[in-house]
């Protein structure tokens, strides 16, 4: 197998790391002036269900007291819609084809050197809880406990730095929390800053919520997206992919219907979907079956019943309800577990000098586009929620629609805290606008680039340039087109102005733009084959999860009749 890593990625030198752990030389942070950093992050979180942003979905109070405290970004995004890759891109301050994390099945380069070594190393303390989705031994912390992989809702499994492998019994958005407030109690050294990773498995698929939240959330019917029955006209990419609510999710493991339902409808499922139905229940104790059952009965018989008589469009608006009442469900526990933190806090005077961030490691779609998962540059999956307090520094209830992104935190954390970045950082300091001096800010622009093709949910790669204005975006390997998306005229993005005469100044500014850009970065034709070919080497000799083997049989022919 060819070398997963381009020759441009090296290891940060340790002369450099050790430099960085100065104190600052003006005196102005000292060790106990510097800020707490508590970065709180879930797992596929929309913005579209968070209330700060829109409260059609659900309200979500207690993330809403981060906004009310601080900033709401309403252009913050990523760099690469998918789930570990966006990790790496936090973690290291470096687009995916920099730090070598392209998609979820290439494994993370362990000679990057993270941010929260880098703080470590400048005398903070450091901790992380819950899902980091790859590597069982992150670097940098002096305490963790971390999902394995995806990790499961019920009755979690954890990786721990001191006592190994061990299981807990409960609700695992519970039980994160638990393990952080242990620790703000038994293990906080209270002579020396921290740094806290509170990272929710929720609301990742497939959306288990807890036992309290069901008979509530089984209950709700929740407003339909405009864009539920997309067509995806002028769009091929999008009438490619294989994220369709109606065509795509599981019965048994995303709309929970019992396999026993699903023999006596003779409805059919694709084997690896059933898996997903029988890791969740098994993880389930007696009482916690007991309650999924008596939950999920009642919507089990009632679909049973009227199914041969729905059509194509009430299937789909079935679907769709299913959909959200699991997903939103997840997110209320999330809320309450944000609450018992922002409860702790504040009865433990540890807010006055600690930045708070919310977010999400990508956005989700919530059938917009008639879509689950993610993946696109288009918004719902791009943008992503971000929420920042810091009291005394950042205006309460203020807001901002620059353009920033995930790549952003790494170098906004250092510069906090008063250490210098790595040289080699990709990100900007979010400090000038978070501070007001926004004469210190001036990216216009940010650069986007998704890999995983072919591959689970058949998103055809794509990179792209994004202003507040508009979208150029490429797509390339087996298709070979562009997009021109106008942000202002088009925010449901259903249309490609690229051909459109009356676009042609903006697309030539634009192609500029991304060329320049993609210098600016690193990245290139070349690079892309590289990994292309390293992937398509990966799947002919491995095999890979997720692929749907009739498509990528008729890629691999047509790549060698070329």
């Amino acid at each position: 197998m060819k070398q997963t890593i381009p020759a441009l990625i090296a290891a940060i030198s340790w002369f450099l790391l050790s430099g960085c752990t100065s104190e600052p030389e003006n005196g102005e942070n000292t060790v106990q002036e510097r800020p707490n950093i508590i970065f709180i992050m879930s797992d596929d979180h929309a913005y579209q269900a968070i209330s700060a942003y829109d409260n059609s979905l659900i309200e979500t109070p207690n993330i809403d007291r981060i906004a009310e405290m601080g900033m709401l970004f309403t252009n913050a995004s990523v760099t690469n819609s998918i789930c570990a890759p966006s990790r790496a891109t936090i973690l290291t301050g470096k687009h995916s084809h920099i730090n070598g994390k392209i998609d979820n099945h290439f494994p993370f380069d362990t000679t990057n050197v993270t941010f929260p070594q880098i703080l470590q190393e400048a005398g903070y303390q450091t901790a992380m809880f819950g899902k980091l989705h790859f590597g069982n031994n992150p670097k940098g912390f002096d305490q963790f406990k971390i999902l394995p992989g995806q990790g499961a809702y019920y009755n979690p499994d954890f990786i721990t730095k001191e006592e190994g492998r061990i299981n807990i019994k409960g609700y695992t958005t519970d039980i994160i929390t638990d393990m952080t407030l242990d620790w703000f109690d038994n293990e906080r050294d209270p002579e020396k800053p921290f740094l806290l990773m509170y990272l929710h498995k929720a609301p990742h698929r497939s959306w288990l919520m807890a036992e309290r939240h069901m008979e509530e959330f089984l209950g709700k019917t929740f407003p339909v997206p405009e864009t539920l029955f997309d067509d995806y006209a002028e769009r091929p990419a999008a009438d490619e992919a294989e994220m369709s609510i109606l065509k795509h999710m599981s019965w048994a493991g995303d709309s929970k219907i019992f396999p026993e339902v699903m023999d006596e409808m003779n409805l059919d499922e694709i084997g690896i979907d059933k898996l997903r139905f029988e890791y969740a229940t098994n993880r389930f104790d007696s009482a916690q079956l007991a309650a999924f059952k008596t939950a999920y009965e009642p919507m089990n018989r009632e679909f049973a019943s009227a199914y041969p008589e729905m059509n194509e469009e009430e299937l789909m608006k079935w679907r769709y309800q299913r959909y959200m009442q699991d997903y939103l469900g997840t997110i209320k526990a999330v809320d309450e577990n944000v609450g018992r933190l922002m409860d702790y806090l504040e009865a433990n005077n540890l807010m006055e000098n600690t930045i708070i961030v919310y977010t999400s490691d990508q956005g989700f779609y919530l059938g917009e586009h008639g879509w689950f998962d993610k993946r696109f540059v288009y918004d719902e999956s791009f943008k992503t929620p971000l929420i920042v307090a810091w009291p005394g520094k950042v205006q309460a209830g203020s807001s901002s629609d620059e353009m920033v992104q995930n790549l952003d935190f790494a170098q906004t954390f250092l510069d906090a805290a008063g250490v210098e970045a790595p040289a080699d950082m990709q990100g900007e300091s979010l400090l000038p606008i978070l501070t007001g001096k926004m004469e210190d800010w001036t990216r216009e622009a940010v650069y986007y680039h998704y890999y995983e093709y072919p591959a689970e949910h058949m998103v055809n790669r794509h990179y792209a340039i994004v202003t507040k204005e508009y979208k150029l975006i490429h797509y390339y390997f087996d298709l070979d087109y562009w997009e021109l998306i106008d942000r202002k005229k088009d925010p449901k993005e259903l249309s490609n102005f690229y051909d459109d005469p009356e676009y042609a100044e903006v697309q030539e500014r634009l192609h500029t733009e991304l060329d320049q850009i993609r210098e600016k970065y690193g990245d290139s034709d070349s690079l892309s084959q590289h990994y292309i070919d390293v992937f398509m080497d990966d799947v002919q000799e491995n095999g890979i999860f997720g692929v749907n083997e009739q498509r990528l049989d008729e890629i691999i022919e047509k790549r060698e009749n070329q």
